[in-house]
């Protein structure tokens, strides 16, 4: 998807008065009406693009399925008159050979057919979700007032949604903004040097999301935790805005945690997403920090896969060198 960052209201701004903001986002005005079967005209050109010869393989064997059925059954009716003594112009034996082969044809053919289909179904529902999650909408914790889409983290920003019950985004909470170890902790300095966000998402048994940044706040430190302040990690916190949205877009992804023997609403589901806004990887429980943070640049790597990235880290490399 080409992610772009909407204009904000200058207008607005130069006559004096402040633009309203509401939690709830309106649908964007270049948002294309849902076409047959639920993809608008631009995902089905994308799923083009991505398989180009998936239509000319869906008519040809498709035509070849059709064709294969119709010679089945003058097979068939073949069979029927050398069994019956009805016509002898075909032996039965060789009617019985061209009805098995015919058979076998129909069968190759509708297979590949129906599994091509499905294929280009499933990539569409990939593209599909791709586009929800790229109009995501977050606030930043230090700045509650402030939206942004997923879209416009784009290039700058890798995000890790971090998706649970109550229970585990207090846990979250804690995991980042307390001494839990003999050393202090600097996973929020870590986080941030390695470009990610990180969203927690409230979610219930019935897969409604609920005010995170409410769950957030009210945490307070448990045995153990030393020198807790929320303030710490609030630089790499974002929280969910606009409920249905997030509904819409984690409906899948809690569907499929499920289907594989996990509760995701107690034992948490980590979605991380690359620069580029594609998913890097999923995974469950509590993030796996030192393993996710040591690891990111060279999974979604900073020199390669965004155009001027190699400019950019060389730049960043040459000044911490301490060259000017």
């Amino acid at each position: 998807h080409a992610f772009t960052a909407p204009r904000s209201s200058l207008v607005a701004a130069r006559a004096g008065t402040q633009p309203t903001r509401t939690t709830q986002l309106a649908a964007a005005p270049d948002d294309e009406p849902e076409l047959f079967g639920g993809y608008t005209a631009k995902q089905r050109m994308r799923e083009e693009i991505e398989s180009p010869f998936r239509k000319v393989r869906l008519i040809f064997f498709g035509a070849s399925t059709g064709s294969a059925l119709l010679a089945l059954y003058f097979s068939i009716l073949n069979v029927a008159k050398a069994a019956t003594g009805f016509s002898n112009d075909i032996p039965l034996d060789e009617a019985v050979s061209s009805t098995a082969i015919n058979v076998v044809a129909v069968l190759a053919c509708a297979a590949i057919t129906w599994n091509d289909y499905q294929a280009g179904e499933k990539n569409l529902e990939r593209i599909a979700q791709g586009g929800r999650l790229a109009k995501l909408v977050v606030s930043p914790a230090t700045a509650p007032t402030k939206r942004r889409t997923l879209t416009e983290y784009r290039r700058g920003n890798r995000v890790a949604i971090c998706v649970g019950g109550e229970q585990y985004v207090q846990t979250l909470a804690r995991s980042l903004s307390a001494d839990q170890r003999a050393d202090e902790n600097t996973l929020a300095a870590q986080i941030d040097a390695v470009d990610l966000v990180v969203v927690p998402a409230l979610v219930d048994a019935s897969g409604a999301v609920n005010d995170a940044g409410a769950c957030w706040r009210s945490t307070t430190a448990d045995e153990g935790d030393r020198n807790f302040d929320l303030e710490r990690s609030a630089n790499v916190i974002a929280f969910p805005r606009g409920a249905q949205a997030w509904e819409t877009y984690l409906k899948q992804e809690l569907e499929t945690a499920r289907s594989q023997g996990f509760d995701p609403v107690e034992k948490g589901l980590v979605i991380v997403v690359k620069k580029n806004g594609r998913v890097l990887r999923r995974l469950t429980g509590q993030p796996p920090w030192s393993s996710l943070v040591g690891t990111m640049e060279v999974a979604d790597g900073s020199k390669f896969g965004m155009p001027g990235d190699d400019e950019r880290y060389m730049a960043k490399a040459l000044k911490g060198d301490g060259a000017l």
